[in-house]
């Protein structure tokens, strides 16, 4: 069958709003319409997307697995549409993601350099999604930290980072040099698994409300200082490592020579020794007992790939 993505539409804005009036004024169109498109969508489907009462719709079980679906299904229609767009008017776009903390802009000039007909966009992930652009199209191209699915993807390793812990200056662990896995056993983590946030402003704002810690890269700790956060190395923490990633099957345009300038330029040293050096400046700014150095002043480096 033929999936009308006219009718997917709508099927989201009700299943978003769980009401169809609220849900037909979003759409600028009249009830009457929606509950017939709807209806006309459950009958081409075979199954009940909704139970209605009254006052409020529910989602049924197959609502449900659709509603998951959609989002994915729209971004690769729509991102597909743009790319068909951007051939017809020959223009040359690249987007790149990056993970958070991680700072991409360096390959960017050097590719920009070489390649200034080339647009460039630029793609922030969340904590959660990691490699999902790369597969629904919205990025080109992505500079991770794993672990994520690289089942499909092509991987160039850059470097290895260290990660630590993050605590409100208030915790009973605050005012420690060092720590071990084992100091933090029982300690609330906030992470994807336990409580996902929207962004790192809010995972930080819980830290520093006591509602948690979190074991966070050290380029992340660099980005974010704050006077009520501490950051502590945690000397058994395995180092995180850090790559470019793009689809197998989508290695065309200005893709391969972004890949090969980024790799180039990612794995520099020196780039390694000024995201060190903020990283000191970043603890001396909010007067923490460890910001990027170990017990002893033995700086932490990101351990290059080369």
């Amino acid at each position: 069958m033929d999936l009308d993505l006219r009718k997917l539409r709508y099927f989201v804005a009700v299943a978003e709003h769980r009401q169809f009036g609220r849900a037909a004024q979003a759409l600028f169109i009249a009830q009457p319409v929606l509950s017939r498109q709807i209806r006309a969508f459950e009958q081409e489907l075979g199954c009940l997307l909704f139970t209605r009462t009254t006052r409020s719709v529910e989602l049924t079980a197959a609502g449900r697995q659709l509603y998951d679906e959609a989002g994915r299904i729209t971004t690769v229609v729509e991102t597909a549409l743009r790319r068909v767009h951007e051939a017809g008017r020959g223009e040359q776009r690249l987007v790149v993601a990056f993970s958070p903390g991680l700072r991409v802009s360096e390959a960017i000039r050097a590719f920009t350099a070489s390649h200034p007909k080339v647009e460039i966009d630029v793609f922030p992930l969340r904590w959660w999604e990691q490699d999902a652009p790369l597969r629904d199209g919205r990025a080109h191209v992505g500079y991770l930290r794993r672990p994520f699915d690289d089942a499909g993807l092509r991987t160039v390793p850059i470097g290895h980072e260290t990660k630590v812990a993050c605590l409100p200056v208030t915790h009973r662990l605050a005012g420690r040099r060092t720590l071990t896995s084992a100091a933090l056993d029982g300690e609330p983590v906030l992470d994807v698994r336990t409580r996902r946030t929207s962004s790192l402003e809010e995972k930080f704002e819980l830290i520093a409300s006591g509602q948690g810690l979190a074991l966070v890269p050290l380029s992340v700790a660099a980005s974010y200082s704050r006077p009520d956060l501490v950051y502590l190395p945690v000397s058994d923490a395995p180092p995180v490592e850090t790559c470019l990633a793009v689809p197998e099957d989508n290695c065309a345009g200005p893709v391969p020579d972004f890949l090969d300038i980024a790799t180039a330029t990612l794995r520099r040293p020196s780039g390694e020794a000024k995201a060190e050096a903020e990283a000191e400046d970043a603890g001396a700014a909010s007067h923490a007992p460890f910001r990027g150095g170990r017990p002893g002043g033995e700086p932490v480096r990101a351990a290059s790939a080369d």
